[in-house]
C-alpha cells in the first residue's frame, strides 16, 4: 500500500497502476477502516430521484458528507430525512469511484433529540394547516349511534379491551377490528393502509363498511407516538369519507392525526364514549319523553273540552234556532197548492195558443205549394230532354276539335316556313358563300392565319376553296387535303382578314 503513496526513489522503476485499481484500494481501505459509523448532523439537500434512490447530505459548521439510501432501503427507514433536521445516520461508509469521492450508505435515520422532533413537527403542522386540512368546516358529524363500529389498533394491548368494555356497557355494537403496529417503523404505512382499507369497504357488503372509525392507542413518548405524527397517516385521516375519532395517548399527548380527525378523544375510553350514547339512559329517556307525551295530551283533552264547553254555553238552544226555518216551511207549505194550480192554469194557455196554428187544414195549406214544385222539378227530370241535351253537348265538343285542329295545323307551317327563311340567310351570310366567290381560308399549324407573320411562322399551311382544301408543307410541294365540309352553324367562322 506504500506503494501509492511514496514516491519510488531515484532510479527505482515506479509501479502503474490503473485508474480502477487506485479506485478499488482507496474504497476497501475506506471500508475496511470504517465499516458501520453512526454520525450526527444537519440534514442539508435532499432528493428523491425517480428510480427511488434517496440522496442527501449530512453536514456540521465545517464538512458536508454525502450520503444515499437505496429504493430497498427508503421504504425501512422509520424517519424521512427532511432539510434542516438534525438527525443521527447510521450505515457504511463507502466510495463512488465514478465521481472520485466516498459516501455513507445510509440504512437507518433517527432524530437526535426531542427538540428536533417538535421542530420537525411544528414544519408538518404548518404545512397541512396551510392546505385546510385542520378547518373546522371539513370536518364530519358523528353518526348518533352507529351500527358497525371500525377500531384501528394493536389486537393485544389493553386499548382493545377498554374501548370494547366501554362499548358494552354503554351500547353493544358490531365492532371490526383492524390490527395495526402502533410504534415503530411499520406504525405509519400500516395506520394508513387500514383508515384505506376501511373506506374502501361496500356498503352493504359481505363485510360490512364501519359507520364510524376510531384510531386509538395507549400513552407512551414522542418517539412511541412519531408514527402518529407522519403526514402520510394524517393525509388519510384527512381524506377518509368515514368519520373518525383520535385516540392516541393521554390527555396531554397530541399528534397530528389529532388536528385532522372529525373528533379528538383524550383517551381510548373516551373515545368509545363519544362513539355510542348509554343504552339506559336512552331507555330512561324514552320512557320520561313517553311520560311527558302521555301527560301532555291529557292536559290538551282536558284544555280543549273545558274550551268546547265554555263555547257551548254562548250557543242558543237547538229548538231556538229551528223556530224561524220551521215557520218559513209551514207557510211555504199553505202556499204550494195554490202556486201549482197557477203555474198548471199558464201552461195550459201556452199550450193551447202553440196547438191553434197545428190544425189539418192549416197544414195541408202549407204543404200544397210544396207538391206543385215538387212536380214541376220532375218534369224538368224527363229522360228525354236529358239525352237531347247530351247529344247537343257532343256536337259542340266535336266542333270545338275540328277548330283547334286546324288552328294547330296552321299554326306550324307558320313556324316551318319561318325556319326555312332563317336557314337560308344563316347559308347566305356564312363564310362558305364566300367562298363561292373566289375567297379562300388560310390555316397554319391548324389555327386560321390572318397575317404574313404568322403564315412564315406556321410549319404547315392548309388554304381552304370552295371545292376542297389544299395542303402547302414547308418545301413548298402542294398536296389535295380533305375536301371542304359545310361547318356546322357555329359562332368560329374565319373573319374577312382571312379571305383573299
Amino acid at each position: 500500500m506504500s506503494d501509492l503513496i511514496d514516491d519510488p526513489t531515484p532510479g527505482q522503476n515506479a509501479p502503474e497502476f490503473t485508474v480502477s485499481e487506485i479506485s478499488g484500494a482507496v474504497k476497501k481501505t475506506i471500508e475496511g477502516a470504517f465499516g458501520r459509523v453512526r454520525v450526527r448532523g444537519e440534514v442539508g439537500r435532499v432528493m428523491l430521484a425517480r428510480s427511488g434512490h434517496l440522496y442527501f447530505d449530512v453536514k456540521d459548521d465545517r464538512s458536508v458528507l454525502a450520503a444515499v439510501s437505496w429504493k430497498g432501503q427508503v421504504s425501512r427507514l422509520s424517519i424521512r430525512p427532511e432539510e434542516g433536521m438534525e438527525v443521527i445516520v447510521t450505515g457504511k461508509l463507502t466510495t463512488f469511484g465514478s465521481q472520485s469521492k466516498y459516501q455513507l450508505n445510509v440504512d437507518d435515520v433517527v432524530v437526535a433529540g426531542e427538540g428536533a422532533l417538535m421542530a420537525m413537527l411544528e414544519k408538518r403542522k404548518k404545512t397541512l394547516a396551510a392546505e385546510g386540512l385542520f378547518a373546522p368546516e371539513r370536518k364530519k358529524k358523528l353518526p348518533f349511534l352507529p351500527e358497525v363500529i371500525g377500531v384501528v389498533t394493536s389486537p393485544s394491548g389493553a386499548v382493545i379491551r377498554d374501548i370494547l368494555h366501554r362499548l358494552r356497557d354503554r351500547f353493544p355494537r358490531k365492532v371490526l377490528i383492524w390490527p395495526v403496529a402502533v410504534q415503530g417503523e411499520a406504525c405509519a404505512p400500516q395506520v394508513a393502509a387500514a383508515i384505506e382499507g376501511f373506506n374502501r369497504l361496500s356498503p352493504g357488503g359481505a363485510l360490512p363498511r364501519p359507520d364510524l372509525l376510531i384510531v386509538a392507542r395507549g400513552g407512551g413518548s414522542i418517539e412511541d407516538l412519531w408514527g402518529f405524527n407522519e403526514e402520510i397517516v394524517a393525509r388519510a385521516a384527512a381524506a377518509s369519507d368515514i368519520p373518525l375519532i383520535s385516540a392516541v395517548g393521554h390527555e396531554t399527548d397530541t399528534t397530528l392525526i389529532d388536528f385532522v380527525s372529525d373528533l379528538r378523544a383524550p383517551t381510548p375510553t373516551a373515545a368509545a364514549e363519544h362513539a355510542v350514547p348509554v343504552r339506559l339512559e336512552l331507555l330512561a329517556w324514552t320512557e320520561e319523553q313517553g311520560t311527558r307525551l302521555t301527560r301532555s295530551l291529557e292536559q290538551t283533552l282536558t284544555q280543549r273540552g273545558q274550551r268546547l264547553r265554555d263555547l257551548a254555553r254562548a250557543l242558543p238552544r237547538p229548538d231556538a234556532l229551528l223556530d224561524n226555518p220551521r215557520q218559513r216551511l209551514d207557510t211555504a207549505s199553505h202556499k204550494l197548492p195554490n202556486a201549482l194550480r197557477h203555474v198548471a192554469q199558464s201552461r195550459r194557455v201556452k199550450l193551447a195558443e202553440a196547438s191553434a196554428g197545428l190544425r189539418p187544414r192549416v197544414l195541408t195549406a202549407r204543404l200544397q205549394p210544396m207538391h206543385e214544385r215538387l212536380k214541376m222539378a220532375g218534369a224538368r227530370l224527363d229522360p228525354g230532354r236529358i239525352t237531347d241535351a247530351n247529344k247537343r253537348r257532343t256536337t259542340e265538343m266535336a266542333n270545338l276539335s275540328d277548330r283547334l285542329d286546324r288552328a294547330f295545323r296552321a299554326n306550324t307551317k307558320s313556324h316551318r316556313d319561318r325556319l326555312s327563311g332563317l336557314e337560308r340567310m344563316r347559308q347566305t351570310l356564312g363564310y362558305t358563300e364566300t367562298l363561292k366567290r373566289g375567297y379562300a381560308v388560310v390555316r397554319g399549324d391548324g389555327d386560321v392565319v390572318t397575317t404574313q407573320v404568322a403564315a412564315a411562322k406556321a410549319k404547315a399551311l392548309e388554304i381552304e376553296f370552295a371545292d376542297g382544301r389544299l395542303a402547302v408543307s414547308g418545301d413548298g410541294a402542294a398536296k389535295p387535303a380533305a375536301p371542304a365540309r359545310t361547318p356546322k352553324p357555329k359562332n368560329d367562322a374565319p373573319d374577312q382578314g382571312s379571305l383573299f
